[in-house]
């Protein structure tokens, strides 16, 4: 029983600490996955933001009255009071970013409108030449096409946000089914160690009344053997000391007489 359960203890263990190492790892391409997934979604969030500047652009040459004019830069105290003076307004700062859009972060737009896990193949180029379209035609197939990378962006972004959060909740669940079994784990150790202390607790004390027994049952021999031999001896000398007692026996009768007048001689 103390080896078969010291074998066991053992192997629960190390099952806790493969099962720490798992969830270490778990983590750490939680993390990773995590940092990914926030990439991923500021690029498409900047990518979103650079074809909004382009459409507006776009609405201008083919839409003016769509298209919505940069707000205007609002002068300080100082600055107003200055052009109030006749002076001039200092000059407006140009908007940093990609090609003076202020979207700082941009990934390249890819083609969103299928997705597959062996990756497709690139659709062919475009002809050359197309068709005439009138302005009205090529300013509804331009914008569109800005629409359909957006809205292709709005699906990934939207199927990204769903598989993050189905990522998360599977790490929490497994983590904590890991913490429940780390738990559930140990407290078996913790049973299994008590239960071999009082095995070998048990096993020392029977050891101890073995070695009792062993020498009781020794000096019960040893006097048995004396008794033995004391028989012995009495059984060999039993004749020599029945005459003897005899004479003992005789000569006290005749001490008696002599004491009582008797005369032997």
């Amino acid at each position: 029983f103390i080896e078969t359960t010291t074998e066991e203890v053992a192997a629960l263990a190390a099952g806790i600490n493969a099962l720490d190492k798992s969830v270490v790892q778990a983590t750490d391409q939680r993390k990773a996955e995590n940092e990914e997934y926030k990439s991923t979604m500021a690029q498409n969030s900047a990518a979103k933001e650079l074809l909004g500047v382009a459409k507006n652009r776009l609405q201008k040459f083919y839409n003016p009255k769509l298209h919505v004019e940069a707000p205007k830069r609002e002068l300080s105290a100082e600055d107003r009071i200055a052009v109030n003076m006749g002076g001039t307004p200092p000059p407006t700062e140009a908007p940093g970013g990609i090609a003076g859009t202020g979207v700082e972060v941009f990934a390249q737009v890819r083609a969103h409108a299928q997705r597959s896990e062996g990756g497709a193949a690139p659709p062919p180029p475009p002809e050359a030449v197309g068709a005439y379209m009138s302005k009205g035609q090529e300013s509804t197939g331009v914008l569109t096409l800005v629409d359909m990378l957006v809205a292709d962006l709005d699906k990934e972004m939207q199927e990204m946000e769903v598989e993050e959060r189905d990522a998360q909740n599977d790490y929490e669940k497994y983590v904590q089914d890991s913490a429940d079994k780390r738990a559930m784990d140990s407290k078996s150790i913790q049973a299994k160690e008590s239960a071999k202390a009082d095995a070998e607790a048990a096993q020392g004390q029977a050891e101890l009344d073995k070695k009792s027994k062993v020498q009781e049952s020794y000096a019960t021999a040893m006097i048995l053997r004396d008794l033995h031999l004391e028989c012995d001896w009495l059984l060999s000398n039993f004749d020599m000391r029945k005459e003897a007692r005899v004479g003992e026996i005789d000569s006290l009768k005749k001490a008696k007489a002599i004491l009582s007048g008797a005369d032997f001689a």
